[in-house]
């Protein structure tokens, strides 16, 4: 299978698209920067330089794929982005007759506030989430008609953690001003970056059409106790400082509430399982790797 991901040199896109080239796909990985190439071609996946605000840059790529892997959010714009890029794969298909499978990633904040303790696939997000509108995309894919699957992720960790909220613990503990914003009694679902992969190459492997997956582990841990232990990982054993969600930006509000996860659909369709049990577990190994990933490789 061909497969064109997008992000493809982001946290999870560079995981993602290294497992489904390990899965025997060519992989096509859709980067606006050249110089990341070298790292795509690593992983033997073939570079493809396109900026996805700018559909001329990358709509070329779309001839012979048999996937697209959506993977980034573009901040500037990502409802008209998306978009953009649902009509571009249906355009595709009537140009050459190829039927695409739309692989679709979104994440468990779009819910919002539920007041429900375990959410899942069939929970209705809350409309006044700050990223609910993402919801409303998922279901405009849906009514396009275009083959596709839903991913809804936890909040990932493990490797270089770039944009994972373990990364920003990390190096706050570091600098010596590690904050918790919002509310301390918040509990997240979490997700190792290798397992929600492995998620996708089932997802593409299976033909899971049709369908939303929520990927997350099935850990309960208040994400205060989370970031007590990352940044004790880290070597700070001060006072955490408390600020509300507000004085964190747009992101820390999104995820201001309960956002506890059921995978049960995955397991029993997907076969999926988290081989990565807890952050909790090894902090000091996530930690180990987050330095490494800053580091720059020796030749």
């Amino acid at each position: 299978m061909q497969i064109l991901v997008t992000g493809a040199t982001g946290y999870a896109g560079r995981r993602v698209s290294a497992a489904l080239a390990r899965a025997g796909h060519t992989v096509l990985g859709l980067t606006r920067d050249p110089s990341t190439a070298h790292d795509l071609r690593v992983d033997e996946v073939t570079p493809v330089e396109g900026d996805l605000a700018k559909p001329d840059t990358w709509r070329a790529h779309l001839d012979g794929t048999d996937a697209v892997v959506h993977l980034v959010m573009d901040l500037d714009d990502p409802a008209g982005t998306d978009r953009t890029l649902f009509a571009e794969i249906a355009q595709a298909e009537q140009r050459d007759g190829r039927r695409r499978h739309v692989v679709y990633t979104t994440g468990i904040s779009a819910y919002g506030r539920t007041g429900l303790p375990l959410m899942d696939e069939n929970t209705p997000g809350n409309p006044e989430s700050p990223i609910g509108f993402r919801f409303a995309l998922e279901r405009e894919l849906a009514a396009s008609g275009l083959a596709h699957t839903v991913v809804r992720p936890g909040f990932m960790y493990g490797g270089p953690a770039t944009t994972s909220m373990t990364a920003q613990w990390f190096a706050a503990a570091e600098e010596g001003t590690p904050v918790f914003y919002g509310d301390t009694a918040k509990r997240w679902s979490w997700v190792h970056v290798d397992d929600l992969a492995d998620a996708y190459v089932r997802i593409l492997d299976r033909g899971a059409e049709n369908e939303v997956f929520v990927i997350a582990d099935d850990q309960r841990l208040p994400a205060a106790e989370v970031q007590r232990i990352a940044v004790s990982a880290a070597g700070f054993t001060g006072q955490i400082r408390l600020e509300p969600a507000e004085a964190g930006g747009f992101m820390q509000v999104a995820a201001d509430q309960d956002e506890l996860v059921s995978s049960a659909k995955a397991h029993r369709l997907l076969g999926w399982r988290p081989r990565h049990v807890s952050f909790t577990d090894d902090p000091a190994k996530h930690h180990r790797a987050w330095v490494s990933g800053r580091r720059p490789a020796r030749g």
